[in-house]
């Protein structure tokens, strides 16, 4: 893994994402190196030519530059992070998610935080201080052979479970976010997230980038447009029987 420390002339950034209005990403580039990750277009902003999940910039004066901003910036909804993982491993080491946290934390702006990582938990500190935050987690699959493929540096699906489950005890809100669809077993994972109150489910949209691998395992089937529309519709009817508000968005 290449890490370079990078200085940034923003933190955050206004976005078109609908429900947001700033997105924050203390980090370009990440290790998870999810194979069909639609973020590595930022390769094109960074000067990078290694693939991929192998190189990290952390923008290591990102709190300072956000707390400039926050003077100025308008109260809204801030998504953490769009174009990588805030709780990938190099967060560990350099808690760039967590001290950014601290700055929102202090002018209460509203925090949508998504992540694939239990690291999160680390924060439930700062979480529970927040008026208004959400947490997602990301669960593609309830295969962890699949994940292996498509997600191959990325926590176990056990632990984002887990996560979620540690997060609700703690009376902090949370989401599942089930997209992109891998090739799953909706009755698994609808039961795999017994007591989950908020499920985002999306498809595959990135194709052309994943078809080599779906097809290097013979998992040609689970890439149209048929099985996305059937698993969807699969998925939402039984969440809703349980009770559980679901989101399509395709």
């Amino acid at each position: 893994m290449k890490v370079r420390e990078v200085f940034a002339k923003t933190a955050l950034t206004r976005t078109a994402i609908s429900g947001f209005d700033y997105c924050l990403n203390p980090y370009v580039g990440c290790g998870h190196g999810c194979r069909y990750c639609y973020a590595n277009f930022m390769r094109r902003f960074t000067g990078h030519r290694e693939p991929w999940g192998t190189f990290v910039d952390v923008k290591v004066n990102a709190p300072s530059v956000l707390e400039r901003q926050l003077l100025r910036a308008k109260p809204g909804v801030v998504a953490i992070s769009t174009v990588t993982d805030p709780y990938q491993p190099l967060e560990r080491r350099y808690g760039m998610t967590r001290k950014c946290l601290e700055i929102l934390l202090r002018y209460q702006f509203p925090v949508n935080i998504l992540t694939r990582s239990s690291l999160c938990l680390r924060d439930i500190d700062l979480f529970k201080r927040f008026e208004q935050i959400e947490v997602g987690l990301s669960i593609t699959t309830h295969d962890e052979r699949v994940k292996k493929v498509f997600e191959p540096y990325s926590p176990p699906i056990s632990s984002r479970i887990k996560a979620l489950e540690t997060l609700r005890q703690e009376n902090v809100k949370t989401y599942a976010f089930i997209g992109p669809i891998l090739p799953l077993d909706p009755e698994h994972l609808v039961k795999m997230l017994e007591g989950i109150g908020e499920v985002l489910i999306d498809r595959m949209n990135y194709q052309n980038r994943v078809k080599g691998l779906y097809h290097q395992y013979g998992l040609d089937t689970f890439l149209t447009d048929g099985y996305f529309n059937s698993i969807g519709i699969d998925l939402k009817e039984r969440f809703e029987r349980k009770g559980v508000s679901v989101s399509m968005i395709f």
